[in-house]
């Protein structure tokens, strides 16, 4: 596996202005001294969620380390995910922590700094006759997902360009305010398939075993995750990047990539995946 530092210096040159670079740690635009406050949505298994009363998952833990070297506490302030964005504007935390794709359209508002690769996975029922491999076989079915969320946008445009265009019927898409809501409204049979994150299909398939399946063969729209950095705040995020840096070369990181199965972007990921606003 591929560590994070070996893309960081790409990275830097992609969504950072030499003219923020910092020397240390000590006097940046963090709302708290020595904490860091991020938003998150702790509904989307194995990423973010509640066990016992307190945050949980990959993206918590990530967080707590990278606040560690630091010299900060981590904060996680629970969030729907469409509000985290706003959240952010309003100075309501420092960055989202959030397991959130890095889009064009989310880097037109805010700035965003890359620590994970990940994509698309689809869920089906156990034992149904319709299980979907990829998107193009979503024409004419009803299918799930969580609001907010990047691949929205695909599908829409799938089922304008691919499925209409191509004399067959559109896609009919319900949105979710919260992943496990989707994965009820697929149980129930309210839609057909769900579409989610490809870590969060796996742990469905986790709880839920002998009830859904990932139906999908591939990963499907590969993108890169961020934290979420309020634009202007080029302290917050120099900071998060040389965190990051730091962080990558612990054993506690490599460990946390093994324990969740996940995979940190290389150079070449960050140069093919990192859109242009």
């Amino acid at each position: 596996m591929k560590l994070f530092r070996t893309a960081v210096r790409p990275m830097m040159l992609c969504i950072l202005s030499a003219s923020t670079a910092m020397t240390s740690f000590g006097s940046l635009a963090f709302q708290h001294p020595g904490k860091i406050t991020a938003g998150s949505d702790m509904t989307f298994f194995p990423y973010e969620y509640m066990e016992n009363n307190k945050p949980a998952g990959f993206d918590i833990e990530f967080l707590d380390g990278l606040a560690k070297v630091m010299g900060r506490k981590a904060e996680n302030i629970d969030t729907r995910f469409p509000n985290l964005i706003t959240g952010l504007q309003g100075n309501r935390f420092d960055i989202t922590n959030s397991s959130m794709y890095i889009t064009a359209e989310r880097l037109k508002v805010i700035d965003m700094v890359p620590y994970l690769k990940s994509g698309e996975a689809i869920l089906a029922p156990k034992g149904s006759s319709y299980q979907p491999e990829k998107p193009e076989d979503f024409c004419g079915h009803k299918i799930g997902s969580m609001g907010a969320t990047s691949w929205l946008q695909q599908l829409h445009k799938l089922s304008d360009d691919y499925c209409v265009k191509n004399g067959k019927p559109p896609i009919a898409i319900s949105e979710y305010t919260t992943d496990p809501q989707t994965t009820q409204a697929m149980l129930s049979h309210a839609v057909e398939a769900q579409i989610t994150d490809a870590a969060v299909a796996r742990g469905v398939v986790e709880k839920l075993g002998d009830r859904v399946v990932i139906s999908s063969k591939t990963l499907i729209y590969p993108v890169l995750n961020g934290f979420g950095v309020k634009k202007g705040n080029d302290e917050v995020k120099q900071a998060l990047i040389e965190g990051l840096e730091k962080f990558s070369k612990t054993p506690e990181y490599a460990s946390l990539l093994k324990k969740y199965h996940f995979v940190a972007p290389t150079e070449e990921d960050i140069k093919t995946l990192m859109p242009t606003p």
